[in-house]
């Protein structure tokens, strides 16, 4: 397999210190390559899927993958892309995180594989034992205050001012590149565009303390962006996370489903396994049947499987169709939950009380009196029953899963009410 003409195909290379040169080195035989991951949250979001599966498509092609969670370097904070200083988090916190992210990158690389596995590294563990005098006499020695100035990820901050601190993150990174040639004989960076100035001192970094007799590559992906060029990955309530407990698959699943028809091939090359050739199917069907989003769904079922797994999406798929044909009386109490995780939600302990007074709790009415007259108007069904009687009490609505009542404002306007003893 020719991974950088799939990866050309799929749109997926930016910058590159020099193609022909990799394209090249990877002729003669599996190269060793890795990516870094930074715990700064507790969960990857849907922007690490790309670097995290571009990693997998070399691991694939026979190479072999190292995935680095910045141990370290997530004490430190990586200023790309940042226009202020982002808050240090505590060592126990990181920890926990660099855990998370581990069993994440499991589910779209695969380190237990009998023939080609990849490998997991922490940069914590050749970087606690520094001490700062030697740090800075045999790394920091490398570096040009000058060009570490001219990288865009510091450049850019100069005017707001950038600590020390995530100035010197630059130089822990490419002593991550340096460990790695060291250890495993990796002669690959891969990143994101952002991480640009990063790689290349990394570059840089692992020839000087070699004297120039080694080559060593870097090649970023670029930012995915939308066709109206904002970025992909943001919903209305915020980040799409892989994690479920932060963005459910039933809401990962839509907001797949949900991408337009001017996206959808982009992001199918992106984030999937299919081959060009199915792509190139799929984008017939967007040409000539784009009502049958039979692209989007495709999108959707092959991504919320990989992050997900089978069993989620199912659910994710069962619960998109019973909200589309009003069959809400079909999901089960973790579906409700999972559907309706994103509305606004309230707990009724009183179960003689009205449906006046629940409306005007969960937020579905401003007064009584509005959420009289949307009653009394035909505006409000509970578990997909119209109700009109605007005396209704809780007691009289037959809640689902024993416990919850699912309000529905008009068309579209979802509340929850979980209704407890």
């Amino acid at each position: 397999m020719d991974i950088l003409k799939d990866l050309q195909d799929r749109g997926l290379i930016y910058q590159s210190t020099d193609l022909d040169l990799l394209r090249k080195r990877l002729g003669e035989g599996p190269i060793t390559l890795y990516c870094g991951f930074d715990p700064t949250a507790d969960s990857l979001h849907i922007g690490h899927l790309v670097t995290a599966l571009t990693l997998r498509r070399f691991q694939l092609a026979g190479h072999h993958a190292i995935a680095l969670v910045g141990g370290a370097t997530g004490l430190i904070g990586d200023p790309s892309g940042r226009t202020s200083e982002r808050t240090l988090n505590q060592k126990e916190t990181v920890e926990e995180w660099v855990e998370k992210l581990k069993k994440q990158l499991s589910r779209f690389i695969d380190f237990d594989s009998s023939q080609n596995p990849a490998r997991m590294v922490n940069n914590y563990d050749w970087t606690k034992s520094l001490d700062v005098i030697s740090f800075l006499r045999d790394v920091g020695k490398n570096f040009s205050i000058n060009n570490m100035l001219a990288k865009e990820s510091v450049s850019s901050r100069l005017d707001k001012g950038i600590s020390f601190t995530e100035f010197s993150y630059m130089i822990l990174q490419s002593y991550d590149f340096f460990k790695l040639y060291e250890l495993y004989g990796c002669e690959l960076q891969l990143g994101g565009s952002d991480q640009w100035g990063n790689i290349t001192a990394g570059t840089d970094l692992v020839r000087k303390m070699h004297n120039e007799k080694v080559t060593v590559h870097g090649l970023t992906l670029p930012l995915i962006t939308k066709s109206d060029g904002t970025k992909f990955g943001k919903s209305a309530s915020g980040a799409i996370w892989l994690d479920a407990d932060k963005t459910s698959p039933y809401a990962f699943y839509q907001f797949l489903l949900n991408v337009d028809d001017n996206d959808v091939i982009k992001l199918l090359k992106v984030f999937t396994f299919l081959t060009i050739e199915e792509i190139l199917e799929l984008e017939q069907e967007v040409a000539t049947a784009p009502e049958k989003r039979v692209a989007q769904r495709t999108l959707a079922e092959e991504v919320t499987r990989l992050v997900h797994g089978e069993e989620a999406l199912q659910r994710a798929i069962h619960i998109t169709n019973s909200l589309f044909h009003g069959e809400i009386r079909n999901l089960t109490g973790q579906e409700i939950t999972e559907a309706f995780q994103d509305v606004p939600s309230t707990t009724l302990s009183d179960q003689q009380g009205s449906l006046v007074d629940a409306l005007v709790q969960v937020g579905a009415a401003k007064s009584k009196r509005e959420a009289r007259e949307f009653i009394s108007n035909g505006a409000i069904t509970v578990n997909d029953v119209k109700v009109t009687h605007i005396a209704t009490k809780l007691a009289e609505l037959a809640p689902l899963d024993g416990k919850y009542l699912v309000i529905r404002r008009g068309k579209k306007k979802y509340y929850l009410c979980e209704v407890v003893a």
